[in-house]
C-alpha cells in the first residue's frame, strides 16, 4: 500500500506487525507541483494532512451546509491500526487532528475529530472521520469550500489528478483502467481503479482525493501500488480477473472508487449502512 509514515503505522511497518499501503516515507520529490502540473482548477484547498497519510474533506452531493464535516481517506491510515480482513468500523470515537491546507498547499487551520464515522479495508480502503466543525464554520471561518464526492463510476481514459496533503505534491495521469479484484496480502478489493504510470505515487500519498480534472469532484482515493514486482503480496498487489487469472503490473498505482459511498451518507451526513444502493460492507 501507499504507507502511512508515522505513529503507529510506522511501527507496524518497523516490527513486521501488518504491511504499510501508501503511508509517508522519504518522497523522491518533496517540492510543490509548478503551476504547469496543477491546474488552477484543482488546487490543495480542502485536502488535509494526517499524521501518516493525506487525506480531503468531502461532502456528498446532499450534504448541507449546517452538516457535520467529512474527511476522507484510508482504512489504513485509522489511528487504530490496519482493520483486519473482514473487520468494519462504524462511529468509534477519535480525537485526531487534520491539518487542512489552502489553494497553495500552506496549512491554515487545524481540524479535529468527533468520530470515525466509518472505516474498512475489506472490499475496499477508506475511513471517514466526522468532523467536530460543520462545512458552515469551515467556509466561514478559513475560506475552504468541501471537495464533492461523484456519485458515479469514473470513466476509463478520464483525466485525474492524485492531490497529496501530507507531500503537498500532486500526480497527474489518466484511469488506465479497473481491476476486476485487487488483491494485497490478506486484503481483497473490488473494482479498484489502476492509473497510468505517471501516478507514481508514494508512501504518504495514501489516502490522497483522486479528482477528474473536468468536473473537479473526486472519483476515488489513492491507496497503493506493486513496488518490487512480486505476487499479491504486502505492498505488492496483484490484479485478479473474473476468471481467477492473477496479473501484476510492477510500478503500477491504484486508487479506491468513491461513488460507492454516496448512498451510504444520509441525512446530517450520518452513515447508514442500511440506506437503499449502499453497498458497504456492514460490521
Amino acid at each position: 500500500m501507499n504507507k502511512p509514515l508515522a505513529g503507529l503505522a510506522l511501527s507496524l511497518l518497523l516490527t513486521g506487525a501488518a504491511a504499510a499501503p501508501a503511508v509517508a516515507s522519504a518522497p523522491r520529490d518533496t517540492g510543490a507541483p509548478t503551476a504547469a502540473s496543477a491546474p488552477a482548477a484543482v488546487t490543495y484547498a480542502g485536502t488535509v494532512a494526517l499524521s501518516n497519510c493525506s487525506g480531503s474533506v468531502v461532502r456528498a452531493p446532499g450534504s448541507q451546509p449546517g452538516d457535520p464535516a467529512l474527511v476522507l481517506s484510508n482504512g489504513h491510515c485509522l489511528e487504530t491500526g490496519f482493520p483486519a480482513a473482514g473487520e468494519v468500523l462504524v462511529n468509534r470515537s477519535s480525537s485526531r487532528s487534520f491539518s487542512l491546507l489552502g489553494a497553495s498547499g500552506s496549512t491554515v487551520a487545524t481540524l479535529r475529530a468527533s468520530k470515525i464515522a466509518y472505516g474498512t479495508m475489506t472490499d475496499t480502503d477508506v475511513s471517514l472521520y466526522q468532523l467536530t466543525k460543520t462545512y458552515a464554520q469551515i467556509q466561514s471561518q478559513y475560506g475552504i469550500s468541501a471537495l464533492t464526492l461523484n456519485d458515479v463510476r469514473p470513466a476509463q481514459g478520464s483525466s485525474i489528478k492524485v492531490v497529496s496533503g501530507y507531500w503537498k505534491r500532486t500526480y497527474s495521469c489518466s484511469v488506465d483502467g479497473f481491476a476486476y479484484r485487487l488483491k494485497e496480502g490478506a486484503w481483497t478489493w473490488k473494482d479498484s481503479v489502476r492509473y497510468t504510470s505517471s501516478c507514481n505515487t508514494i508512501g504518504g500519498t495514501s489516502g490522497s482525493p483522486v479528482i477528474d480534472t473536468a468536473t473537479g469532484k473526486v472519483v476515488a482515493v489513492n491507496n497503493t501500488g506493486n513496488e518490487d514486482g512480486q505476487r499479491c503480496t504486502d505492498n505488492n498487489p496483484c490484479e485478479v480477473d473474473q476468471n481467477g487469472n492473477v496479473t501484476v503490473r510492477k510500478g503500477i498505482n491504484y486508487a479506491q472508487e468513491t461513488y460507492i459511498l454516496v448512498p451510504c451518507i444520509g441525512p446530517g451526513n450520518q452513515i447508514d449502512l442500511n440506506r437503499p444502493g449502499c453497498t458497504l460492507p456492514k460490521p
